[in-house]
């Protein structure tokens, strides 16, 4: 194996490292597939888009948080992460496929984790690769199990959805406030590029608050509220606007 550097990510490594991670989970979706599940593809082109645009924001908010690994080859592995308040997240962690168990992501990681070395808390979503739960186990993560939901939508069961309403830029405040109460951590500057990306929803009562993102599908990407009656209420929302067939990802037992 010759010599791998872990170096600083630079704007134009992004559409190198878009590639990178693209092939990296197509690898993971082909070894991790299940007999029911639809055949895996490629990152397509508007999701590919967004990838960049995520990217280059977290590159320009963290940029020591944002790394890649390198060899005579070019570009073999890649990692973003964010600190937010007292959190720190992983965004996104690819190696090359066919480069794994090399030490090339255990590298990468801890540059990326020593970004977050003054905050008291880390998330990231792992993904059902048993080589992939160790290393997080040893870097010192705790595991917790995550769901989706998948299937054909009853409208004659969604209710009446009321108190919810669309939501604009002025709302940023908020929806710092609820991430802080939820999470213990705002989105801060990520809000601007959520927007940017998915449609707002947001609702507001006397007995709770909360919002949440959606995509051009309808899908939830996010969803806080300070209470269950709220959060049930954003869900409708969105499952009633969304198209027959939907799917609700990363939802853990707290969720």
């Amino acid at each position: 194996m010759t010599e791998v550097t872990i170096r600083p990510m630079r704007p134009e490594d992004v559409p190198v490292a878009e590639r990178l991670s693209a092939e990296g989970f197509l690898d993971l979706d082909r070894r991790m597939q299940r007999r029911s599940w639809p055949d895996p593809e490629i990152r397509p082109v508007e999701r590919s888009e967004a990838w960049l645009v995520r990217t280059r924001h977290f590159l320009e908010t963290d940029p020591g948080g944002c790394w890649v690994a390198d060899d005579d080859t070019g570009m073999i592995g890649m990692a973003t992460s964010f600190v937010r308040d007292k959190t720190w997240c992983l965004a996104t962690y690819a190696v090359r496929p066919g480069l794994q168990s090399r030490g090339i992501g255990r590298q990468l990681l801890e540059a990326a984790m020593y970004h977050g070395r003054g905050c008291l808390r880390g998330m990231l979503s792992a993904s059902s690769d048993p080589k992939a739960a160790r290393r997080y186990r040893l870097a010192g993560f705790t595991l917790h199990p995550q769901m989706f939901l998948s299937g054909t939508v009853d409208r004659s069961a969604i209710p009446v959805v009321e108190k919810v309403r669309e939501g604009t830029p002025a709302d940023t405040d908020q929806l710092d406030s609820i991430d802080r109460q939820v999470r213990g951590a705002a989105h801060g500057p990520d809000h601007a590029l959520m927007q940017g990306l998915w449609r707002l929803l947001v609702s507001d009562s006397t007995t709770g608050s909360g919002y949440a993102y959606v995509d051009d599908r309808s899908a939830v990407q996010l969803l806080a509220a300070t209470n269950r009656r709220t959060a049930s209420r954003l869900l409708w929302a969105a499952i009633a606007d969304g198209p027959a067939e939907q799917s609700i990802h990363h939802l853990t037992p707290a969720n």
